[in-house]
């Protein structure tokens, strides 16, 4: 089960990671069997779905992505947790908020990520 301590540090790790545009240091918060669901990712990959399934291709998209945006910058408004999930609220550099929701497996990593934007 998770914990409020665990998902705030996971939120802080998580946060941190994209800050800094640390690729690999990103890439440790998610499982080999990810799957992302983002309207980001069906915007930039071109594929209306907007998933990508695999840490790989995960971390294409986001290598992509960086390059795509590199003043990307994070700001956490608020941390959810429940038995095994999170959900992280945060603005980027814009001003867009966002809420992703977060599937965690047994040893804290990500396995399903729902990105949702608010403009």
């Amino acid at each position: 089960m998770l914990t409020e301590e665990n998902a705030r540090k996971f939120a802080d790790e998580w946060i941190q990671a994209w800050n800094c545009h640390n690729l690999d240091q990103i890439m440790e918060h998610y499982a080999d069997n990810v799957v992302l669901i983002s309207p980001v990712a069906a915007k930039l990959l071109n594929d209306p779905s907007g998933a990508v399934k695999g840490k790989q291709a995960v971390r294409a998209y986001f290598k992509k992505g960086l390059e795509a945006y590199p003043q990307l910058k994070f700001e956490l408004i608020e941390v959810m947790w429940g038995l095994s999930s999170v959900v992280l609220h945060y603005v980027n550099q814009k001003g867009t908020k966002s809420g992703e929701f977060m599937e965690l497996d047994g040893v804290g990593r990500v396995v399903k990520v729902v990105a949702n934007y608010s403009g």
